[in-house]
């Protein structure tokens, strides 16, 4: 049931604007610029990121923040291009992971506040254009819509030497779409599952003939529901970004987006009594709501940012990097109790009626990002270098009233519920206290030297120094500093193999404090070594890696067993595995996608998956002489794994499916996820809660072109 129904007027007249803009453009500067015509400035040197084609990226800014091949890069890292997205019909980040190796991208099953993936077993930090996108968990985060995007990095491994403050996982950096030199325009549809209407658009071109100024609008509307009951999925967003290129030398692309989510909480907390263990009135369907019918989890987002080059001369580039952020988030929710008797969580003889919680949020967050940077190429004797230093800083604040509600036996006021017939029954929250004010502030200095020496070996050496300060209104603050390093060696293209060893060090100051206790969060330390191998053969459109690491870490967040929204930080851990990845265009019409990953986990963590391998192909024909047509067909495999005393998660198979048809300005799609619509669980956890996989979802799109 929906909580309201928005109307897509507002986005249909947004997208009307830039319909008019090129030819608004072509009128009022081809007097001007047919009079100058000889002395127009032909810019071909700075480039403007866009789309790629097939699934293998040539080259990532994330392991080096420099535009180096993959296959000169000493760490493992994957490459989620546009076009992969479309195919596999991503709805949110979390499913555009879903054959990424190394990544678990259900770790919590289907959870409509956020895209909770694992890197290797631990959180990773998500970036967006090479900046953090969000601080603290999703009482304080909205997520980015997949078609803003134009590709998404994954660094698996420690990157604070580059980015400061990720975890020992790596870093997803989300890259957003650029405005384009030529012009391209598209308008979507897209209707499915769960009443899913959805409306986008996607406009870039020049707005001079010479291509000195260039724009991009992307915008989402998306009117829908979920598999749960009475938890909506609902969006506005608009991202428009204006580039300017005075000369061949220089570029300005200033971007701004406005995001409005009105959704709930999927994740209702059962026990494991219903979903993994027997209960004699029998199972809980997937899509059962135990909440209350008022719940939500409604963000508001909007940031202001730019990106700057310049180069210096044929050698030295100079770079920086800007976004202010503001997000309000209203959140809350009613949940089932299962944490005090996990084995039992029922109040009555017949199981059926458990307790409930309640968590409510009221938060607003200000963030400002920069990274300065310049980057030198030079050569002493043998040996080419390609070096980077820079210097970037990230301001942090938060303002935040907490509420939690214990259960009406124990002394609150939420009521308990009958998992089987619910009732919902009114309930008014006590009032808020005071807010909760934390702030953070971080500065890094950072210093790399990429090497190349002789033909085949590549050396890449870095240092960093961080200095952060946090604390709570009324408090002192605390400071904390560190110095974090990096190194790797490759032996690059002995006939297309390449192997390496790399060492690198992490370092993330937690913004926060335990939300019942009040304790300040430590900073989160670790270090990874990793020995790997790369192939690219040579005249092929394909590359092979296979990484082995251990990984030890200190004060990483994980649940609280005794409660949900709360988070404790672990003692020493240590992780390790490997991975084999394999990606690219098999033959002219056919493209791949598969890895596997084993992973042994520490036992102090939340338990993981041991074995995981996917697999996506993609293959292009045509039907009675009429081409356009593809299919598309992925497996996801999970192996089982326990986390003792819950029941055993089982290991499961899902498959994703896909076709197309690409006809002239016309493309229809269906995309099927979970195509046998298995009735799953990514996790049942020790301290007494089960978490739902995504039920099958299907989706139909048509997009014009032109």
């Amino acid at each position: 049931m929906s909580r309201r129904r928005p109307r897509l007027a507002p986005l249909a007249l947004a997208i009307a604007v830039p319909l008019s803009l090129p030819a608004f453009a072509a009128s009022a500067d081809s007097a001007p610029v047919e009079a100058d015509r000889d002395r127009a400035t032909t810019l071909d040197h700075v480039v403007v990121q866009g789309a790629g084609d097939g699934y293998k990226a040539g080259s990532a800014v994330t392991a080096t923040k420099t535009d180096t091949p993959i296959d000169e890069t000493p760490q493992a890292i994957t490459v989620v291009t546009r076009e992969r997205m479309t195919d596999q019909g991503a709805l949110n980040v979390q499913d555009a992971l879903n054959y990424a190796a190394g990544v678990r991208s259900d770790a919590y099953g289907l959870d409509s506040r956020g895209d909770w993936t694992l890197i290797r077993g631990s959180s990773p930090q998500e970036y967006l254009d090479g900046l953090r996108s969000s601080f603290n968990y999703y009482t304080s985060s909205a997520r980015t819509d997949p078609y803003l995007l134009e590709r998404i990095e994954v660094l698996r491994g420690p990157s604070s030497m580059l980015f400061g403050q990720g975890s020992t996982a790596g870093v997803i950096n989300l890259v957003s779409k650029r405005p384009q030199a030529q012009a391209q325009r598209e308008i979507g549809v897209q209707v499915g599952s769960f009443d899913r209407r959805q409306l986008n658009a996607d406009f870039t071109g020049p707005l001079t003939e010479d291509g000195t100024w260039l724009y991009r609008i992307v915008g989402v509307y998306r009117d829908s529901e979920t598999q749960v009951d009475h938890v909506d999925d609902d969006r506005r967003l608009i991202a428009p970004s204006l580039t300017w290129r005075p000369s061949e030398d220089t570029s300005l692309t200033l971007q701004l987006r406005w995001q409005q989510d009105r959704t709930g909480s999927t994740s209702q907390f059962f026990g494991w009594s219903g979903l993994l263990a027997p209960n004699p009135n029998g199972r809980v369907p997937s899509h059962r709501f135990i909440g209350n019918p008022g719940d939500h989890y409604d963000t508001d987002r909007t940031t202001a940012g730019w990106l700057f080059e310049h180069r210096l001369n044929e050698n030295w580039t100079l770079r920086q990097a800007f976004r202010a952020a503001r997000n309000k988030v209203d959140y809350a929710s009613a949940y089932g109790d299962p944490f005090s008797g996990p084995s039992n969580p029922f109040v009555d003889a017949q199981q059926r009626v458990i307790r409930r919680e309640g968590w409510f949020a009221d938060t607003r967050v200000r963030m400002q990002n920069i990274d300065q940077h310049v980057e030198g190429r030079f050569d002493t004797g043998a040996v080419a270098h390609q070096m980077l230093a820079g210097v970037d800083a990230v301001r942090f604040k938060q303002d935040e009233r907490q509420l939690f509600e214990s259960a009406q036996d124990r002394g609150g006021t939420m009521p308990a519920i009958d998992i089987y017939a619910p009732v919902y029954l009114p309930h008014t929250p006590p009032a808020f206290g005071p807010a909760v004010k934390t702030r953070q502030r971080q500065v890094g200095l950072y210093l790399q030297d990429q090497m190349r020496i002789g033909e085949h070996w590549i050396v890449v050496a870095g240092l960093r120094h961080d200095r952060a300060k946090s604390g709570l209104a009324g408090a002192g603050d605390e400071k904390s500093s560190a110095t974090t390093k990096r190194l790797g060696v490759m032996f690059h293209d002995w006939a297309g193999w390449s192997p390496y060893l790399s060492y690198s060090e992490s370092f993330t100051p937690v913004a926060g404090t335990h939300a019942l206790t009040g304790a300040r969060y430590k900073p989160q330390r670790g270090e990874q070594i990793e020995a790997g191998l790369k192939f690219e053969p040579a005249g092929r459109d394909l590359s092979f890696t296979a990484a082995t690491y251990e990984l030890r870490e200190e004060n990483r967040l994980v649940p609280d067993p005794a409660n949900p929204n709360v988070n404790v930080q672990a003692g020493k851990t240590t992780v390790g595995g490997f991975e084999l990845e394999l990606t690219g265009r098999l033959t002219a019409s056919f493209d791949l996608t598969a890895h596997y990953n084993y992973l042994d986990n520490d036992k102090q963590l939340e338990a993981t998956p041991r074995h995981q391998a996917a697999v996506w192909g993609k293959q292009r024909f045509s039907i009675g002489g009429r081409d356009g047509f593809a299919a598309g067909l992925g497996l996801r495999y999970m192996s089982a794994f326990d986390s003792p005393p819950a029941p055993t998660t089982p290991s499961v198979t899902l498959a994703d499916a896909m076709v197309s048809l690409d006809a002239g300005a016309w493309r229809w799609a269906l995309n099927v996820n979970n195509l046998t619509d298995k009735r799953y669980f990514s996790i049942c956890m020790g301290r007494g809660d089960c978490w739902f996989g995504a039920r099958r979802n299907i989706g139909l799109s048509a997009t014009y072109r032109f």
